[in-house]
């Protein structure tokens, strides 16, 4: 494809930021997170990248995680959602895939399907998310069932934090998932890449990194370098094209940029159908010539422009980074107003992807599944 973008997937930076969050864990066991195409970094390069060191996967899709048993990965996969319909239940059985059970009728259903195998399941625990979850007496009942009930292997209590990240803290759900199950002496899950990061209680049997592993940081005043995360996906074009405009011009649909000098205006070959947030706007940055500088106007669909006035040496075919390397995720959705795993998983089809790795070479290809 001769369109200059491509996104770069380096794998040695995914292992670097698991190392990462293995040292956060000590000795909890870890799902690697890989639901929504691994954020967005590819399936199956990112699980295989990590299958010597993590513990076990966490996605969403049944067919994702058959997809990782038949390209042999053989640690514990667990599906985030459960299932959606009691015909996947004998796919679970088949292929050794752990359920989050949220629904009494989901215990019920699979007690009734008469699976060959015993499953393991994790339960979830609604201590404040108020999403999905068991909580007060249907909590205690299904404990009590899926211990007792021969249809169920393992059980793992589960429970997700609204405000990991943010300044009301985890204590409060924690004292929720105490306070309904008082006597519980089995494994938990609780942390995500927040917690996991910021409070070492919450460690549980097993943690469930997200967001850190791709080299985000999980919160709004620490940026990743500080917490020793290195970006795996760059996304990068080349400026196309350049303008010379003075002042009292206007840039783009909408004309929402006007210029209060003399402008060069570079051109580059990327936009929203890239994936790159159209409610970015003007002062969104961008690397050029490996140099900071500034989103101009709207984006439109195939491209966007920014400001080179401030570098005479950079014209068509210099490169640029919309993120990555050098210039972090988090900095951009910032000035998008919206947060890196929206960047990463937003990131479109018709994007060529390599994956690089530092340790084992390089290899390419588009992972899209």
């Amino acid at each position: 494809m001769s369109r200059p973008i491509r996104a770069r997937i380096d794998l040695a930076a995914l292992r670097h930021n698991f190392a990462v969050a293995r040292r956060y864990a000590g000795t909890t066991r870890l799902f690697s997170v890989v639901k929504a195409n691994a954020y967005g970094h590819g399936l199956l390069p990112c699980a295989q990248a990590l299958a010597g060191l993590t513990d076990g996967y966490a996605l969403l899709d049944l067919a994702d995680a058959v997809a990782l048993r038949e390209a042999g990965i053989r640690q514990p996969i667990l599906l985030l959602e459960g299932y959606f319909d009691a015909e996947e239940l004998p796919i679970l059985a088949e292929y050794g895939i752990t359920p989050a059970l949220h629904r009494a009728d989901q215990l019920e259903e699979i007690e009734l399907a008469g699976l060959p195998r015993r499953l393991d399941v994790f339960l979830k625990v609604n201590s404040g998310m108020n999403r999905l979850g068991f909580t007060g007496d249907a909590l205690t009942a299904a404990v009590r069932r899926a211990t007792a009930s021969p249809a169920f292997a393992d059980v793992t209590l589960m429970t997700h934090f609204a405000d990991a990240d943010g300044p009301r803290g985890v204590a409060w759900q924690l004292d929720r998932f105490h306070t309904m199950l008082p006597c519980w002496a089995g494994p938990v899950s609780l942390a995500n890449s927040a917690a996991l990061l910021r409070y070492p209680e919450t460690r549980g049997d097993w943690a469930r990194p997200g967001i850190m592993l791709y080299g985000g940081s999980p919160f709004a005043d620490i940026p990743a370098e500080q917490l020793e995360l290195k970006p795996v996906m760059t996304l990068a074009s080349q400026i196309i094209g350049v303008q010379e405009i003075g002042p009292g011009e206007r840039v783009g649909y909408g004309g929402t940029f006007t210029a209060d000098r003399p402008t060069r205006v570079g051109i580059v070959a990327c936009g929203y159908a890239d994936g790159y947030p159209r409610h970015a706007g003007t002062g969104a940055p961008i690397l050029v010539d490996g140099r900071r500088t500034r989103l101009l106007g709207r984006v439109s669909m195939d491209m966007l422009a920014c400001d080179l006035t401030g570098l005479p040496d950079s014209g068509v075919g210099s490169p640029v980074t919309l993120w990555g390397e050098g210039l972090s995720a988090d900095d951009v959705a910032t000035a998008a107003g919206t947060i890196s795993y929206e960047l990463f998983c937003a990131l479109a089809r018709r994007v060529p992807v390599d994956f690089v790795d530092g340790e084992a070479g390089g290899r390419g290809g588009r992972e899209t599944d």
